[in-house]
């Protein structure tokens, strides 16, 4: 069993995930209290894909993130690192284009898809900043970025409530539902080491997108980041 530590070196990440595919949604659920459902109903609102646009789903993991982009009439691409993730999802859904991709060198053409998204994926990329401007090159003008992340709860009383739980809690209960629970401590960390909002805001800003903004999920807990390619 692999556990990535924090230099994430991509060799080590995309192993500690094919270690996971099989119980990953069902690990995600039973570890975010059943919240990673509403968060990834609000990351299909703020992409709002329409028929016959194209999306890059980032991270795809599985492919489960990318169905609600499907039902809406888009042409999705599921994209992730991890083989072992892409052979679950095609075991799952052999309809969807999964694809095999790294952040840092995405396998596009300059400015193809009307919208480019990623969940609780980014924090996982060696190279964030590179990361984001790849998203940007593959992107049209005008089009939008959504990014969904682990982040930092606002209020102070509940972010060391919070806190607390990812260090002791999540363990447990990841040895419990996990074929490699070790991977989720290493997750934890990641979260811990993350930037916070308006310091993901600015990276975002760096690489180029306009129209900035995050909101708030959860108390914090989660992020959602938006922005557009100025045209």
């Amino acid at each position: 069993m692999t556990r990535a530590t924090l230099d994430k070196q991509p060799h080590e990440v995309a192993s500690m995930f094919d270690d996971v595919a099989a119980n990953y949604d069902l690990t995600n659920d039973v570890l975010s209290l059943g919240q990673d459902r509403r968060w990834r109903r609000e990351v299909a609102r703020a992409v709002d894909a329409r028929p016959a646009q194209r999306v890059l789903d980032l991270a795809a993991g599985t492919g489960t993130s990318s169905l609600p982009f499907t039902r809406a009439g888009a042409y999705v691409v599921p994209c992730d690192f991890s083989l072992g993730m892409l052979r679950e999802g095609k075991r799952r859904h052999p309809w969807l284009p999964l694809t095999a991709g790294d952040a840092t060198r995405l396998p596009f053409a300059d400015g193809v898809f009307d919208a480019v998204t990623i969940s609780f994926g980014l924090r996982n990329v060696q190279d964030t900043d590179r990361a984001l401007r790849e998203l940007y090159r593959v992107t049209k003008p005008g089009g939008r970025v959504v990014i969904c992340e682990f982040s930092h709860p606002t209020w102070a009383p509940f972010r060391t409530v919070y806190e607390e739980y990812l260090m002791r809690a999540l363990p447990p209960v990841a040895r419990a539902v996990s074929s490699n629970p070790d991977a989720y401590v290493y997750l934890a960390e990641s979260i811990q080491s993350w930037p916070d909002q308006p310091a993901l805001a600015a990276r975002l800003q760096g690489a180029g997108w306009a129209k900035v903004a995050w909101r708030n999920l959860s108390g914090g807990i989660v992020a959602l980041h938006r922005g557009t390619k100025p045209r």
